[in-house]
């Protein structure tokens, strides 16, 4: 099993004159020489280097306390998050699927060797707690792929103690710089022996975006263009930064949903969305004849980590409104009941999931986007200016749920009525995605139309989770009811949760009013 720990570290270049004296660094009691060991490494990446092009590191190391596979993800300048697995001959599966996303069908090859012999030191307190490990590392650099290139280097290393304060780091550096050692230009190791090993002029080849496996088919009238560089200018720049901006979130999350970390579903879940209302919103940018097919396999995405997400917002909507309920309503099991019906519904969706990731489809999807991306199918309006194309696409968004709200709004309560309203969710939705993705162009009135957005999505994702709420808690009663179980709370739960409803429905109509009055700018 592979073990995540946080890395907060800063790298410096070795002076001539070695380490000072870090006795003299606030709080450090004592130093404590630890000795020299051997540290072999071998990183590995494709041959486009697409893990060095996202800061990202894939080893095999022999040697230290920690010999294994090594997998790290930037967090922060300075801070990585590394995964730990244990040494073996070929690279474990667990850790091969958190960079899928990134490599693709790509073989993960030996790329750099790295040698180092390493001088350590850790920084004590006055009772003996570490604080920070410094270590002195001489470097030998070999490239494996290529010319085969080498290089030697040596450079200091000071990593914090785990659950240490980052402050101290700068105590340190304080104390460095003050003996003349100076931060290192490179990010890590890894950066350092890429560039300078890199055959001909030195100059390292990474590919800074995964190249498309495949294009998709263009329409034949369609106009082409390489993807933008820069600040955006034209409609097209400002929707294709966007794009870019989602797919490469998609991207970024895939580990963190692998390893079920808080609201990665949801957030890449929203990704797929705005890509998808991208697409729908700017047609007269983008050819639908290209975006239609990726946003149905968007949607498919969007469902499949739907079922996890939604049951996660509904298990915990349930459990705070039990938790709330006086303990004289509560009878039965119900909280140990929804304790099994949670975990196993989000042990089964886990699993689905993971599954999903690793699909063909997935994958494919991937580098459609990629090469729509890199290639984008733009249409005539996509060389205009985005002041006028991009304000009338999110008008006609607003226009049509203004509509949907209008007509839910004149339906009496029920079931009709709580479609009607799931639909302007929706359709809310879609027009905050749109005036996000004009912001950059429209400036204040699209963030105002996103500031509105949010607050409509919520009353209106409130009254849908309200009515998730009561199917479910009918479904878990009539479980409890055949097992002998007293159902009276599910009926308590479901009673306030009608209420919840109402209030919502209520409030909408006063909520709508205040809100078009703020966009007027938009529906004038």
């Amino acid at each position: 099993m592979a073990d995540t720990k946080r890395e907060i570290e800063r790298k410096y270049e070795s002076g001539s004159g070695g380490l000072p004296d870090l006795t003299r660094v606030p709080g450090v009691a004592s130093v404590r020489d630890r000795g020299v060991t051997h540290l072999d490494a071998t990183y590995h990446d494709t041959t486009d280097e697409r893990l060095a092009a996202s800061a990202i590191t894939l080893r095999h190391r022999t040697g230290g306390s920690d010999a294994g596979w090594h997998l790290k993800f930037p967090v922060a300048p300075g801070v990585r998050d590394e995964i730990h697995a244990p040494l073996s001959d070929t690279l474990p599966e667990e850790l091969a699927a958190l960079v899928r996303s990134r490599v693709r069908d790509r073989p993960l090859l030996p790329v750099v060797r790295l040698r180092s012999d390493r001088d350590v030191r850790h920084l004590l307190d006055a009772d003996g707690r570490l604080l920070a490990e410094v270590s002195v590392d001489t470097v030998h650099a070999e490239r494996l792929t290529g010319d085969g290139g080498t290089a030697q280097w040596t450079e200091i290393e000071v990593e914090l103690a785990d659950d240490g304060d980052p402050a101290f780091l700068d105590k340190v550096e304080k104390r460095l710089r003050k003996a003349g050692v100076r931060p290192s230009e490179s990010t890590s190791k890894l950066a350092r022996a890429l560039a300078e090993t890199a055959p001909g002029d030195g100059t390292p080849t990474p590919a800074s975006t995964p190249a498309p496996a495949t294009a998709p088919e263009a329409a034949p009238q369609r106009k082409r263009r390489s993807r933008t560089v820069g600040k955006p200018v034209t409609s097209g720049d400002h929707v294709l930064a966007y794009l870019r901006a989602q797919r490469d979130a998609l991207v970024e999350l895939d580990p963190a949903v692998r390893q079920d970390l808080p609201d990665s579903v949801h957030s890449m879940r929203v990704a797929t969305r705005r890509l998808r209302s991208a697409f729908r919103t700017f047609r007269t940018v983008l050819d639908r004849e290209v975006t239609d097919p990726v946003a149905a396999d968007l949607k498919w995405l969007a469902g499949e980590l739907g079922l996890d997400r939604d049951q996660e917002v509904l298990a915990e909507r349930l459990r705070t409104a039990l938790a709330d309920l006086p303990g004289a309503l509560v009878s039965g099991p119900v909280g140990d009941r929804l304790t099994t019906w949670s975990e196993a519904r989000h042990a089964g969706a886990r699993g689905r999931l993971s599954g999903i990731l690793d699909s063909r489809r997935y994958l494919t999807l991937l580098d459609t986007l990629d090469a729509l991306i890199d290639d984008p199918p733009l249409r005539e309006k996509a060389g205009a200016k985005p002041e006028k194309t991009l304000t009338k696409a999110v008008r006609k968004d607003l226009d049509k749920l203004t509509a949907l709200v209008t007509h839910a709004i004149e339906l009496p309560p029920g079931s009709d009525r709580d479609a009607a309203l799931h639909e302007a969710r929706k359709k809310t939705k879609r027009t905050r995605y749109a005036a996000e993705a004009a912001v950059p162009a429209l400036g204040e009135p699209a963030k105002e139309l996103v500031r509105s957005m949010k607050s409509l999505q919520g009353l209106l994702g409130d009254h849908q989770d309200s009515v998730m709420a009561r199917r479910t808690l009918r479904e878990l009663a009539a479980v409890a009811h055949a097992a002998g179980e007293n159902a009276f709370t599910y009926g308590v739960l479901h009673g306030r949760e009608e209420r919840r409803a109402e209030i919502a429905e209520n409030a909408l109509p006063e909520a709508w009013t205040s809100i078009t009055e703020d966009l007027r700018p938009w529906t004038t």
